[in-house]
């Protein structure tokens, strides 16, 4: 979770968004929390390494909560092909191409009321 100004002062890259994934936490008497959204589009070739989690299993809920959702990663290349990436990949990137990062929501606690 770098801030984007470090992220593009150190790395050809430029955030294209950072935001909110919404709905992404598990319901429950207490929602689990939302996860985040971060597109990067590479401003030269390069190579990227992800090594993230609960991309093949879901991030469980407690007491009765609902799971949250599972996190994606993607390369989205310049022709609008998508590339789907495991939690831990490796892509090579080119100029224009984007990496998507969609981290997982957190588990919901407790039974709804609902």
């Amino acid at each position: 979770m770098t801030d984007p100004e470090v992220l593009e002062w150190r790395f050809p890259v430029r955030v294209e968004s950072f935001s909110i994934r919404k709905g992404s936490g598990g319901n429950g008497r207490y929602r689990g929390g939302d996860g985040a959204v971060r597109r990067l589009r590479f401003l030269e070739p390069m190579t990227v390494t992800i090594l993230s989690s609960h991309r093949d299993t879901d991030p469980y809920g407690l007491e009765g909560g609902q799971a949250g959702m599972r996190g994606l990663n993607y390369v989205l290349r310049t022709d609008g092909t998508r590339e789907n990436l495991s939690g831990n990949a490796e892509a090579q990137m080119d100029r224009d191409d984007q990496c998507v990062i969609e981290t997982p929501g957190g588990g919901g606690f407790g039974l709804s009321d609902e």
